[in-house]
């Protein structure tokens, strides 16, 4: 047994500590039902936008050397985003906060771990997001170079990288007031911040493209990053204002946590390291016709729609993982894994089989119009077909790095004795081999593909390399203490990949035969969507057998009842 499944095993989970398995199943699944849904309605309403926002640009600016400029620039907010928001801020401090909480209810008196947590660490964070975002904007010549070295407009990328640098500190105030907020269980404010970013850019790309060309589309960035920022500032204020008075007692740091800035090293660098799929990308996408680059990112933005609620799942319950693992339940945290592994795959593999059957049909639908013409059409459906291989593996990574990073957080008990020994700090960075081996496969599959297939060459390196990263991370967290029962865990992904394959099969027969975009699209997903139901059903897939037989409960009140009707009215 590793140190810390042994560290973890030995703390009582029971009684003193009221984590995620003290509480009635029904309860904690009717939080889960409620908190996913809000999160889900406000997400969907920021991926509408944001889908609206890549229309415009589509529209406005098509995809040439000028919209190839704007993405390199984005390039520090694309890269800010996982880093201070989405993944390494929250695996740093969702754990963080969930420790805090397991005190502040284990400790009735002195002072707030919640506070002293945020006394110690939101000074010093201010002052390095400055100090990024200013070496950001100072180095945006050297950057720009670096990223895309054949880029048609660099003088042009490096002014908008300069602008886009100003989101560095805001989005770094949002990931972490969103991972405190999370903890506490609060997720309509960190659901919307999606909505406040798409609205400031779309705001200033509708009022500004005449006269600021795509740079309107960098400034609105910069101020969709402010609007994040001032949307959460209320609700986390008014979390910590909401203490219990016995423990509003100020004090340092110390009297219940203990830093350790080390842990935070492992988890930057997986996530820059994942990330640096996009910068290999740019930069082989660079050395191709004007355009390509364009072209990935529409294809990247709309397969990503297919993560979304996927995503969402782990997003909700990760909370619920990180406070088990803090109270000791190492039970309850595979538990949650595992479901959100069967629950997150089926989302997204019924995503990926609808991308695969109606790719060309979607695309024509959303962005063929305007400067964006049908070579631009067929160029970005091939794209997508080729990313969306990838997805199922993108998805399973979001759920198995949440656990991992959390066995170890970036803060411990002050009672706890100091981890020791060299094999857990080297597991630390195992998430971080396990994506170099990644990427080393990104850029060799890109490589050779590249000049043969183009752009969808650069896409099947980005399936291949994430998907080598997927099953070594799946490996690292059975080394981490976390012990997935593999075999019905593969088995179930087993049944949910062979439903997706033939749904995506019949719907592409669909979409085939019907030339309208909005036709194919609508009757080609709704062939996917029955198929994949249907076959997952029968393969015994419970991730979709039970919803089916929600649904079907559901539809036979309604049936009896306008069976019972009476007729002539």
């Amino acid at each position: 047994m590793s140190a810390e499944r042994s560290r973890l095993a030995g703390r009582p989970a029971a009684g003193a500590v009221p984590g995620p398995r003290h509480a009635a199943g029904s309860r904690r699944g009717g939080f889960v039902a409620r908190a996913f849904g809000i999160t889900a309605v406000l997400s969907a309403a920021g991926s509408g936008l944001g889908l609206l926002r890549d229309l415009l640009l589509a529209r406005y600016f098509g995809a040439d050397q000028g919209t190839d400029a704007f993405l390199v620039a984005w390039t520090v907010p694309e890269t800010a985003a996982p880093l201070l928001i989405e993944d390494a801020m929250s695996f740093l401090m969702v754990p963080a906060f969930s420790l805090a909480l397991v005190l502040r209810e284990e400790r009735r008196h002195g002072p707030d771990p919640v506070r002293e947590l945020v006394r110690a660490t939101l000074p010093w964070l201010l002052l390095g997001l400055c100090a990024l975002g200013l070496g950001a904007a100072l180095g945006a010549g050297p950057l720009v170079g670096l990223l895309a070295p054949g880029l048609a407009d660099p003088a042009l990328a490096v002014r908008l990288t300069r602008i886009t640098a100003l989101t560095v500190l805001p989005f770094g105030v949002v990931g972490y007031l969103c991972s405190m907020l999370r903890a506490h269980h609060v997720f309509t404010a960190p659901a919307g911040i999606y909505v406040a970013y798409n609205l400031g850019i779309l705001a200033v790309l509708l009022g500004g493209h005449a006269w600021l060309g795509v740079g309107s589309a960098a400034v609105g960035v910069a101020l969709g990053g402010l609007l994040m920022a001032g949307l959460l500032v209320g609700p986390a204020v008014r979390r910590l204002r909401a203490a219990p008075a016995a423990l509003r007692t100020a004090g340092a740091i110390g009297g219940g946590l203990v830093l350790i800035p080390s842990a935070m090293l492992p988890v930057a660098a997986f996530t820059l390291t994942r990330q640096a799929q996009v910068f290999i990308e740019r930069y082989l996408g660079s050395g191709l016709p004007p355009g390509t680059i364009s072209h990935l990112n529409y294809a990247a933005k709309v397969s990503q729609l297919a993560m979304t609620a996927g995503i969402l799942i782990v997003t909700v319950t990760f909370p619920l993982v990180a406070r088990a693992l803090a109270a000791g339940d190492l039970r309850a945290a595979r538990d949650r894994v595992e479901k959100d592994l069967g629950q997150a795959s089926a989302v997204v593999l019924l995503g990926t089989a609808f991308l695969l059957a109606c790719a060309p049909a979607v695309v024509a639908l959303l962005f063929q119009r305007g400067a964006f013409g049908p070579h631009d059409t067929a160029a970005t459906a091939q794209v997508i077909r080729v990313y969306s291989i990838g997805l199922p593996a993108q998805a399973m990574i979001g759920v198995v790095v949440r656990p991992y990073f959390s066995v170890r957080p970036a803060v411990r008990r002050a009672d706890d004795a100091p981890p020791a020994g060299s094999r857990g700090r080297l597991l630390d960075w195992y998430p971080v081999a396990a994506m170099a081996v990644g990427l080393l496969v990104t850029a060799g599959v890109g490589l050779a593909a590249t000049p043969r297939f183009g752009a969808p060459g650069l896409a099947a390196g980005n399936a291949a390399g994430i998907t080598v990263t997927a099953v070594l991370l799946m490996r690292g967290l059975l080394l981490r203490g976390i012990a997935l029962r593999l075999r019905p865990v593969l088995a179930g992904q087993a049944r949910l990949l062979a439903a997706a394959v033939g749904a995506a099969a019949a719907g592409a027969l669909v979409a085939a035969r019907l030339p309208a975009p909005p036709v194919a699209t609508l009757l080609g997903g709704l062939t996917v969507a029955l198929v994949f139901a249907g076959l997952g059903t029968v393969l015994g897939a419970p991730e979709v057998r039970g919803p089916v037989r929600t649904l079907l409960r559901a539809a036979v009140p309604v049936t009896q009842a306008a069976e019972r009707k009476p007729h002539g009215r």
